[in-house]
């Protein structure tokens, strides 16, 4: 699940936490592994049910894998170009994230500590 916003904030977080619990099915249970950011751990969040946050130790990037993610498309879709207007710019992270697929998440997010190379 990704979604682009215009703003990090508590708002924009909680629309992420309620279209991602609509993607949930009724018998299944997520985790969603976050850092320390202001919007990620606001008391004003509503935690769906099906949800459970498991918050990262401060100033550890390396244990969160998605932060490969960010530094794939930083990388090989948004860098060295110049976009002509903001809708530009949210036209081509949305594109991205459309041609993103599993094979390629697992490509680049992952960690020995999480998966053995054995069940990749």
């Amino acid at each position: 699940m990704a979604m682009v916003a215009r703003h990090a904030d508590t708002e924009s977080m909680q629309t992420f936490l309620d279209r991602t619990a609509s993607h949930i099915r009724p018998r299944e249970h997520a985790v969603m592994i976050l850092d320390g950011a202001g919007w990620h751990c606001s008391k004003e969040l509503r935690w769906p049910k099906r949800i459970t946050p498991l918050f990262l130790p401060p100033y550890s990037p390396e244990l969160n894998p998605v932060e490969r993610l960010w530094l794939w498309f930083r990388n090989n879709d948004w860098s060295n170009r110049v976009f002509a207007s903001e809708e530009a710019l949210i036209a081509a992270a949305r594109e991205s994230h459309r041609r993103l697929t599993r094979a390629r998440v697992r490509s680049v997010c992952r960690a020995s500590w999480i998966t053995p190379e054995d069940h990749l």
